[in-house]
């Protein structure tokens, strides 16, 4: 926060900034973390999904450096479900966002304590890198006015992010993770494991979750879809707009439309209270 003080940015951007850089911080450090364990291990996850349920067995050891990354995964979803609610800037999404956490936070536990710990990573791994992807977009939306200057390289790495992340987003979620987690978890795991224990439970909360990154991406799209019809001139913010913005947006809308002003008049007046009035309406 000092140091978005410190750059000057508009007090909207510097409210939002910290957490951003926040989130930045641990999601790049998360999934560099799932890198490591993914591809520079003996652990073959990622390019033999149904690997995750081989040698399975009730009570198994969790081995040290997973139970590493679910200590971290865990805390920071927990710390998340409050940040969500009391801390974070609320937004149009803020709800799906809310029910995102508690059901991570479900899947993270329990998937410890019933020892799917192995798919588990495999999870973490396809949806952190949007992440990363997204907080340094937004960083890049918040810092390209600073110091009352517009600043075109952030611009244009912002934009450069929302493409990236966009694209992402589909690889990583709606196609690898149905393709490698959902696989393993709905069909080879049966295969492992004849009547694994809380087979419905675990792939239903799987099923939630593929449907939280499908009204995500819809968005997404959405967002897309307005930049390259001209609706949007330039990248504000990769996520939902605030509800606040939306309130303000609405109300201002309202005004106009009761008010009916002649656009010169729009332009000149500034309605403070409801003490100005306009003979003429």
């Amino acid at each position: 926060q000092p140091f978005g003080e410190w750059c000057n940015l508009r007090p909207k951007d510097a409210a939002k900034m910290p957490e951003s850089a926040w989130k930045l911080l641990f999601y790049t450090l998360s999934w560099s973390y799932g890198i490591y364990l993914l591809f520079f291990t003996d652990y073959p996850f990622f390019h033999d999904p149904p690997s995750v349920f081989y040698d399975w067995k009730k009570g198994m050891d969790v081995p040290t450096d997973i139970a590493i990354a679910y200590l971290l995964q865990c805390s920071f979803y927990g710390h998340s479900i409050y940040a969500t609610a009391y801390m974070d800037t609320w937004r149009k999404d803020s709800v799906v966002m809310l029910l995102h956490h508690v059901v991570t936070l479900t899947l993270i536990a329990f998937s410890y304590a019933f020892r799917y710990h192995n798919v588990g990573i495999l999870v973490l791994f396809l949806h952190d890198v949007n992440d990363v992807q997204l907080e340094f977009t937004k960083l890049n939306v918040y810092f390209k006015h600073r110091g009352g200057v517009y600043h075109r390289l952030n611009d244009v790495i912002s934009n450069i992010g929302c493409l990236t992340f966009s694209v992402s987003w589909f690889w990583f979620r709606l196609y690898w993770f149905p393709l490698k987690v959902l696989y393993a978890t709905c069909y080879s795991s049966l295969q492992s494991v004849p009547n694994i224990p809380f087979y419905f439970f675990f792939n239903a909360l799987l099923l939630v979750l593929t449907l939280m990154n499908i009204y995500w991406f819809l968005y997404i799209v959405l967002f897309v879809a307005k930049v390259l019809m001209g609706q949007m001139q330039e990248v504000n913010d990769v996520r939902e707009y605030d509800v606040e913005d939306s309130k303000k947006t609405t109300t201002a809308k309202k005004k106009e439309a009761g008010l009916q002003l002649p656009n010169a008049l729009k332009e000149g007046m500034h309605l403070k209270n409801g003490l100005v009035k306009d003979k003429r309406l």
